[in-house]
């Protein structure tokens, strides 16, 4: 009989084990569940109800024509918000319109910030407008005021007729000029898209025509500067250029 009584003694642990495997294994199912619940309501809170993750600092960086506090104010993000709703679409939309900014990158910074990173626009000429002078970058978009124009940097005549295409086919004409030969430059006449004349320090003209090929034609009119003696260089067709 006792050979047969540790047997069963054998099976009955081996059963108990068993058993006990399965609950385990379906309670750690549970309590897995229950954790995940946990976290999930804890990432809820701290996402959108704690204060630790709302916002306490606006950055700013890029910017020099324009102040921290004027971005900021434009941006409108208010201190306290949580940061998971703020609206960056919106923020970066509303920098984005001010005339200076040429490209604007609106980010969170967890866990208590939002960074306003601008590119600001970069004057190439000034335009005299109403009265004022104004800067005018490489894509023809007027952004900027100046008490007297920079020196050294070229002044763009509009006429009656031009446009704002006009300006910014002259913006495109004088970001094609090489650094000597924009330094040379005095004004930069602007009748039409394709009547641009630019008008040399020494009162020699140049007949440009539009900006199309501005490279070529910025290459050709420095050696012809150097070479020909002349009032009018014309070199709206660059393979053709005409003197007189």
């Amino acid at each position: 009989m006792e050979p047969e009584d540790r047997a069963t003694r054998r099976t009955r642990r081996r059963f108990a084990r068993r058993q006990w495997a399965r609950r385990w294994l379906s309670l750690r199912y549970v309590l897995a569940l229950v954790a995940l619940v946990a976290l999930v309501a804890t990432s809820i809170w701290l996402v959108f109800f704690s204060t630790t993750l709302q916002v306490k600092k606006v950055e700013v960086a890029g910017n020099h024509l324009l102040s921290d506090a004027r971005l900021r104010e434009r941006a409108d993000i208010p201190l306290g918000d949580q940061l998971a709703l703020v609206d960056l679409g919106r923020a970066d939309a509303r920098v984005a319109s001010l005339a200076e900014i040429r490209s604007v990158d609106v980010t969170r910074t967890w866990p208590d910030g939002v960074r306003i990173e601008v590119v600001e626009r970069t004057a190439v000429a000034v335009v005299e407008l109403a009265g004022r002078i104004r800067g005018l970058d490489a894509e023809g978009v007027v952004f900027r005021e100046y008490r007297s124009a920079p020196q050294g940097m070229p002044r763009i005549r509009p006429g009656g007729a031009a446009g704002t295409d006009a300006l910014k086919e002259a913006a495109t004409v004088v970001s094609a000029l090489p650094e000597d030969l924009a330094a040379r430059v005095d004004h930069v006449e602007v009748e039409t898209v394709d009547q641009i004349t630019l008008v040399m320090r020494d009162q020699r003209r140049v007949m440009w025509g539009s900006a199309e090929q501005s490279e070529l034609k910025a290459q050709v009119i420095d050696r012809l500067l150097a070479a020909e003696q002349a009032s009018v260089y014309d070199v709206s067709v660059p393979g053709n250029p005409t003197v007189r």
